[in-house]
């Protein structure tokens, strides 16, 4: 890695992958330098489409390119742990795609992986890298609305969804929750950690997957969360976090917001606004990441792997309540909360 540029890796050709790469493009101090796909033909258009000098047509070859400094991997997630971990195995730091794997046995053994390397990991939870939702977090850890009470937040697409769609592929981690359901989880592990008991109820589809699923997570502290995802309904997708003096609202895309508005017991309503710039950048945790490799850190601080492992754990467990599970997973795979 040069002092002036962090030459990427893109694995995988999809929307996400595209969008990814559109930011990085843009960042004077990033370069894309290689594309992996499974299929030579769609590396090769993928290369074309932004200017990348090399494509391969299998994973391997993009993992043993030593002169990639990072790997932005972006298959769906079902593949995260084979795709990151051949990366890892290879010597490559890794920028993982949420939902980071499809379980936490699965999350451990990448993070074990990194930390044994001496590799940097991380997931693009992309959220929490955004300088609004920054902004919340700091309002709330400095006691802006006085002790947190409670979390909700929803996510929610209409549809409808064929069942040869991938989100209702079981063996493609199908389903509301690790697709959508990560957004609010992770919004509720950034501002109450992770959850000392799970309660949980889904719709399921004739796959096997959830069309919609509710959660309620309590806290030791008496907190609430309620956390809601669904395939099969528009919802708000909104956010609010209630305290002991106050509460915050973040309203459509709570998770890339262009505002959210601060209400304080006895003052008038506070609206902090996102700086000018497409509210969808990709751009901030590719900043981050890039940050983190020139100071030689192994993980975010802003995205920190064992906030990662407990919301993997608290998936599995919702998963556990609502009777899902994917091909391979074994009986007693999710791993409940202590």
């Amino acid at each position: 890695m040069t002092e002036q540029r962090v030459r990427w890796g893109i694995l995988a050709t999809g929307g996400i992958a595209g969008a990814f790469t559109a930011d990085l493009v843009d960042l004077p101090d990033a370069e894309v330098v290689a594309v992996a796909s499974r299929s030579e033909e769609s590396a090769k258009a993928f290369a074309e489409r932004f200017g990348i000098e090399r494509a391969y047509g299998e994973w391997g070859a993009l993992a043993e390119d030593a002169d990639i400094d990072v790997v932005y991997v972006a298959t769906p997630h079902s593949a995260h742990r084979a795709a990151a971990g051949l990366c890892l195995e290879a010597g490559r730091n890794v920028l993982c795609e949420k939902a980071f794997t499809l379980n936490a046995r699965e999350a451990e053994e990448l993070v074990g992986l990194a930390r044994e390397r001496g590799s940097f990991l991380m997931e693009a939870m992309w959220m929490y890298c955004n300088p609004l939702i920054r902004r919340l977090k700091a309002l709330v850890d400095d006691g802006a609305i006085g002790e947190v009470r409670s979390v909700q937040a929803d996510f929610g697409l209409a549809g409808p969804f064929p069942p040869s769609h991938r989100l209702r592929d079981p063996a493609q981690g199908g389903g509301a929750l690790l697709d959508l359901g990560v957004y609010p989880m992770s919004f509720t592990q950034l501002l109450l950690g992770e959850p000392s008991d799970i309660a949980a109820r889904a719709t399921l589809s004739d796959e096997g997957v959830d069309l919609q699923t509710g959660a309620l997570l309590s806290y030791d502290g008496g907190a609430l969360a309620s956390v809601h995802c669904s395939i099969i309904g528009g919802t708000a997708t909104s956010a609010s976090v209630t305290g002991s003096l106050g509460r915050i609202d973040v309203p459509y895309g709570f998770f890339f917001p262009d505002r959210f508005v601060l209400h304080r017991d006895g003052r008038d309503p506070e609206e902090c606004k996102a700086e000018a710039g497409p509210r969808n950048s990709l751009k901030h945790e590719a900043v981050e990441v890039m940050r983190a490799l020139r100071a030689g850190e192994t993980e975010s601080p802003l995205v920190p792997l064992d906030g990662t492992l407990a919301v993997m754990r608290t998936m599995d467990t919702v998963r556990e309540r609502i009777g899902v599970r994917y091909p391979g997973e074994a009986v007693g795979e999710t791993v409940t909360p202590a």
